[in-house]
């Protein structure tokens, strides 16, 4: 592998993502709740739905969607705004990944309401 392929914040984040993909097969998270979803289009627009197709219920603790992920904040303590949470759904950031090209717009406008509470 050629040597700083990946660097700062994208080798985080691909670092992350690894891990969370590799977890033992006794592991409570599932490879499609640690985001990866190997390939597979992400349907619907049902937002508790989204969260856990997408992924991000391997990451976020969220009681609306029964999730209890520890690598991302805890969006029941964090309450991002509707802006915020778009932003950072469409574009990521440090270990979490963008989903801009993997949800449509209507789903990224969902799932920022639904953890924003908007």
């Amino acid at each position: 592998m050629p040597t700083d392929l990946v660097t700062g914040g994208d080798a985080v984040d691909v670092a992350a993502f690894v891990a969370k993909c590799a977890k033992a097969p006794d592991s409570k998270a599932s490879v499609v709740d640690a985001g990866c979803t190997q390939g597979g289009a992400i349907t619907g627009n049902d937002p508790k739905a989204l969260f856990t197709a997408a992924g991000c219920s391997g990451c976020h603790t969220f009681s609306k969607a029964g999730s209890t992920g520890t690598v991302g904040p805890n969006l029941d303590q964090v309450h991002p705004t509707l802006q915020k949470a778009v932003t950072q759904i469409t574009n990521g950031g440090a270990v979490m990944p963008a989903f801009k090209g993997k949800l449509t717009s209507p789903q990224i406008q969902a799932l920022a309401k639904f953890v924003s509470g908007g």
